[in-house]
């Protein structure tokens, strides 16, 4: 099949003569297929049905663009994977995990492949943008879509890696405003590619060389995340430990001009949490064994832990049997103003909790409760059923958390003295003078 055509492919799609395709619809997936499809004839699949009924009926549960977007966009939702032999540029944008073992879990992208390969037509073009180490998109999916497809890579089809940089309920940095690295497996498919991706990125792609060089730039990026907040944590517990404010520490440092601006937290999500094992992972095949990429994650793994310690102390510094206390969480998200409870670390906080034999009361108002009952086994409550609480944990910011003024804090307590209302505020919501004016025993991260 020497004489297959990849260089028409910018110019039909624009043309209107071939379609582009999606596969995976989730909170990366689903704003890039919206994206393309105000330019392009869009397929968008994903194998669970219910998501593609919500997207057809006009809902969007990831909340990225919206109920109305939804409801206005022209992307073709299918769960059908024939379909995608209607599209000859694919991109494979599904998620990425970590195993108990924190060893990368390829399934999904493995499955994935299968799906494309066993559907491809000669003359596509797929690119992956799920994060991956170094060498999986060449060394583990070629093979895949090979053999399912029973086509010659470099020949009937190619391939690039173009990493996602989507920053789950960022409304600032989303898809269009962020710069797009971009890779082929040539200068063909690495030119096509770029021409693509520029329909939809306004702030332009940045082509890199190779597509082991671009599987880097993304475990890179967040790896260096997860280390600065690592090291912000570690200040947080020694501070804690000092009796003075992390925060106030951290306001005065940034008063100087090269201070980074990180602060300490909770690290879950799909990105910082995952992508520095995919990093030591590829490293430690090759020899090297990561001396600070691996301690930035043992510290951040551990801060559930620091957080749920801390209220037990609190507590018990109040005169409280922690084992008989109703204590609340505010948020499982793994980030503020977002539906997104992917590797939440809250989940640490009420795994350590249940140690000491106490199940605490979740609730979030951002939060799908069908997936929280799912992911963590946690049953959440409407907000207006918090009362006559020991201990309030606000683990995350959400605007609905941050715009509650502390003296309707202080009425979501027992009537019991002030300083036996224990209060963890993880996110530093509240100032210092509010929280001392109000006479709860606080605690900060």
């Amino acid at each position: 099949m020497g004489d297959v055509q990849f260089s028409n492919i910018y110019e039909n799609l624009i043309a209107g003569k071939d379609k582009l395709a999606l596969v995976g619809l989730g909170y990366v997936g689903m704003p890039i297929a919206v994206e393309f499809a105000k330019h392009v004839k869009v397929i968008g699949f994903n194998h669970n049905e219910r998501r593609i009924q919500q997207y057809k009926s006009g809902i969007d549960p990831t909340n990225e663009v919206g109920n109305e977007v939804i409801s206005k966009t022209t992307v073709d939702f299918t769960s059908d994977e024939k379909r995608l032999s209607e599209a000859r540029f694919i991109i494979v944008a599904v998620p990425t995990l970590v195993k108990d073992d924190n060893n990368p879990d390829l399934e999904p992208v493995e499955n994935a492949s299968r799906i494309v390969g066993r559907n491809m037509v000669p003359g596509t073009i797929v690119v992956y943008e799920s994060t991956v180490y170094p060498g999986v998109t060449e060394d583990i999916c070629i093979p895949i879509l090979e053999k399912e497809s029973g086509l010659k890579c470099g020949e009937d089809f190619k391939i690039g890696y173009s990493p996602e940089r989507i920053n789950p309920g960022d409304r600032v940095h989303t898809l269009t405003n962020i710069r797009k690295i971009v890779s082929g497996m040539d200068e063909e498919s690495a030119a096509v590619i770029k021409k693509v991706y520029d329909i939809v990125i306004k702030a332009g792609t940045f082509p890199v060389s190779n597509i082991k060089t671009a599987e880097a730039v993304k475990v890179v990026e967040n790896s260096q995340r997860d280390i600065n907040i690592a090291f912000m944590n570690e200040i947080a517990m020694i501070c804690d430990r000092m009796g003075i404010d992390t925060d106030e520490v951290l306001a005065g440092m940034n008063t100087k001009w090269n201070a980074l601006g990180f602060k300490p937290g909770l690290v879950g999500g799909h990105c910082i949490g995952v992508d520095p094992y995919y990093l030591t992972n590829v490293a430690e095949k090759l020899g090297y064994h990561s001396q600070i990429i691996l301690n930035g994650r043992k510290v951040n793994d551990s801060m559930g832990a620091f957080v749920a310690d801390a209220a037990i102390k609190q507590m018990i510094e109040a005169g409280k049997a922690p084992k008989n206390a109703k204590v609340y969480i505010f948020g499982i998200t793994f980030k503020e103003n977002c539906p997104d409870t992917r590797n939440s670390k809250v989940n640490d906080i009420i795994k350590r909790l249940k140690e000491y034999d106490i199940v605490p009361l979740v609730t979030d108002p951002w939060a799908d409760p069908e997936i929280a009952k799912h992911e963590y086994g946690v049953d959440l409550i409407p907000f207006e059923e918090v009362k006559d609480a020991d201990c309030i944990i606000v683990a995350v910011g959400h605007k609905e958390f941050r715009d509650l003024p502390i003296y309707m804090v202080k009425n979501l307590f027992r009537d019991v003295p002030d300083d036996e209302k224990v209060f963890l505020d993880v996110k530093s919501l509240y100032r210092v003078d509010e929280l001392k004016a109000s006479g709860m025993r606080y605690w900060r991260l």
